[in-house]
């Protein structure tokens, strides 16, 4: 009788044979088809791409001065599986490194840790940012280096002392960022700050490439197809800003050993004239190798010369805020322009008092602006809080505040093309049910004037200049004016209207034109042009600081400015000086000698901080 036991066996061991093909059969085309690593070995071999960085898209000012430019340089690449037979002496000597220094940068690369996806196949960046100098030199050893090549880009220079916020710089991506982007390779370089970081897509260019033929022993042939699959390099846009550089210039000088911030707008483009923030430092620190070296040392200097104050820092408003107050109170008809307000040296109900200094009273709008009278604005906010006719409750009459201010730009970013801009803080009724539980208008009576839970940043008082100039509009404040090749974003040219209508505007107007002419910022004028302003003392834990916020001409404005010294003192003091001398340099396009002498006795007028953490 025939037996099927090995029968059966013959087809189990055939199956398994049939299973162990297949599975390398499989293996093999997952190999060839899917695996990279292996086509990357593979092609490497084979081929070499060269990488050609682009020029960088360099940047001006509004007139054509030049801000920003490249310089060539060189990166110091290595194929970790070609280095053979290296003399490391001799390589430290030509780089002028130490063994140490190698060894550890050799370690580095190699650790998948800090260099991840690290493939001894493929170029790893040794060293950057080679001088020319330095080049020459090792370019004449480089055949002895084996599995060392050079790679040619250009590093930032700054024209520039000054301007350093608003260019900002460029520094080595980080892995964060490589992987956020294709676009980065390790090695490469990004704009970290500023307008470098915030214009990044149009500054870089598009990377261009080599194919280059490789032989048994991978020396270089030459072009892959003569050079059919190679790629050119497309250079980055030139930007131009709306910074005018004299006026900048001027600005940090006058800000010398002070701490605070001006911002400079033309008001019927939203085109920034000036960003000034003080302290600053001068851009070239943050040029090649040295960068990360003085920006730790920069970090840790208690007077935050990094911080941008001009859209970072937050502040009260003091009376700049003033006005906002006013259009408001008229747009609501909780005022006329014949209302009147008394002013015993302040606002004063029960116990609640908010000081004023002295001056007429009672008085109508006009002259509340002209003199900076508290009391008048208390009251003003006092009543439309209380007002049960038009208001159901304190809330709704909260609610309807704040939404004024958010339409004239105050408690949310303004949208600028800059890194780094703060909201500030407009509160809402919500806030105050939450923090007070039962409030009433005489426990947040401060806001009227600039002062308790309102902050603003300078640039959003700039603005408020300039809505003020254009009798009711603003146009988004930005940075570039122009992009080669290219356009602004549309939310750049957006022209936003304010919830007030414009012949409350001219009111307003008329009051900050007084007080120029005879009132708290009477040193601002001149008979060259009519300047409109409004001065604020914005109170402070040790002494106040000086603000001031303004536009001229009063007809057809040029430029709104806003100026804020930390710890200035009245606004008469320093905020209004500074303000007329920006403005004149604007208009006329130079000083007088009379303001320049004025212009270096406030450059030498510094304000004792301390070394206080602030």
């Amino acid at each position: 009788m025939k037996s099927f036991k090995y029968e059966y066996r013959k087809y189990v061991l055939a199956g398994i044979a049939l299973i162990i093909v297949l599975s390398y059969i499989t293996r093999l085309a997952f190999l060839q088809l899917s695996d990279e690593e292996y086509k990357t070995r593979a092609d490497d071999n084979a081929f070499f791409n060269n990488v050609i960085f682009p020029a960088r898209g360099v940047i001006y000012d509004r007139n054509g001065e030049l801000l920003v430019y490249n310089q060539p340089a060189y990166d110091i690449m290595v194929i970790m599986r070609e280095v053979t037979n290296l003399d490391t002496l001799d390589f430290c000597n030509t780089l002028g490194i130490t063994k140490e220094q190698f060894d550890e940068r050799m370690r580095i690369i190699k650790d998948d840790k800090k260099n991840p996806g690290y493939s001894s196949y493929t170029q790893q960046l040794f060293m950057g940012q080679i001088s020319t100098e330095d080049f020459s030199i090792f370019q004449e050893k480089l055949f002895r280096f084996h599995g060392f090549y050079v790679r040619e880009r250009t590093i930032r220079r700054y024209a520039t002392d000054y301007c350093a916020h608003v260019l900002g710089d460029v520094a080595e991506v980080s892995q964060k960022e490589v992987d956020k982007d294709d676009y980065y390779s390790p090695g490469d370089y990004i704009g970290k700050q500023g307008v470098e970081r915030s214009y990044e897509p149009e500054l870089r260019g598009e990377k261009g490439v080599e194919v280059l033929l490789r032989d048994a022993r991978g020396r270089i042939q030459g072009h892959y197809k003569n050079g059919a699959l190679d790629r050119k390099p497309v250079p980055g846009k030139n930007l131009t800003l709306s910074i005018d550089a004299k006026l900048q210039a001027l600005g940090e000088r006058l800000m010398e050993g002070k701490m605070g911030a001006i911002v400079a707008i033309e008001p019927k483009t939203g085109e920034i004239l000036c960003m000034v923030s003080a302290p600053s430092y001068d851009p070239h620190r943050m040029e090649g190798k040295q960068r990360g070296a003085q920006m730790m040392e920069m970090q840790r200097d208690p007077m935050k010369p990094m911080l941008n104050r001009a859209i970072s820092g937050t502040y009260p408003p003091g009376s700049t805020f003033k006005t906002s107050q006013g259009l408001t109170f008229l747009q609501e008809g909780i005022i006329t322009n014949t209302t009147a307000y008394p002013c015993s040296r302040g606002f004063r109900i029960g116990r609640m008092k908010v000081g004023c200094h002295g001056h007429g009273a009672p008085l109508p709008l006009i002259p509340a602006i002209a003199t900076s009278c508290n009391g008048y604005f208390c009251w003003g906010l006092y009543h439309m809080l209380n007002n049960r006719t038009k208001y159901k409750t304190i809330q709704d009459a909260m609610t309807t505040w704040k939404n004024y201010m958010v339409s004239m730009g105050f408690g949310y970013k303004l949208g600028v093309d800059l890194p780094g801009e703060a909201r500030g803080m407009i509160p809402n009724a919500e806030y105050y049910d939450r923090r007070l539980g039962n409030w009433n208008a005489l426990g947040v009576i401060s806001i009227a004037i600039g002062q308790g839970e309102v902050t603003l940043t300078p640039l959003q008082i700039a603005n408020l200049g300039a809505t003020i100039a254009n009798r009711g509009y603003y146009i988004t404040p930005h940075i570039v004016k122009h992009i080669q090749g290219g356009h602004l974003a549309d939310s750049l040219k957006v022209k936003h209207k304010t919830m007030v209508d414009t012949c409350y505007y001219r009111m307003v107007v008329e009051g900050m034109r007084k007080a120029v002419q005879g009132g708290t910022c009477k040193s601002a004028n001149t008979s060259m042009y009519e300047v409109c302003g409004k001065t604020g003392t914005a109170q402070n834990r040790g002494q106040d600081h000086s603000a001031f916020m303004g536009f001229a001409p009063k007809d057809n404005p040029k430029i709104a400015i806003a100026v804020y010294v930390e710890n200035g003192g009245f606004g008469a003091h320093y905020g209004v000086p500074i303000g007329a001398l920006m403005m004149e340099q604007y208009i006329k396009g130079e000083l007088s000698p009379a303001s320049e002498a004025k212009a270096n006795t406030f450059q030498h007028k510094h304000i004792n901080y301390g070394t206080r953490e602030r």
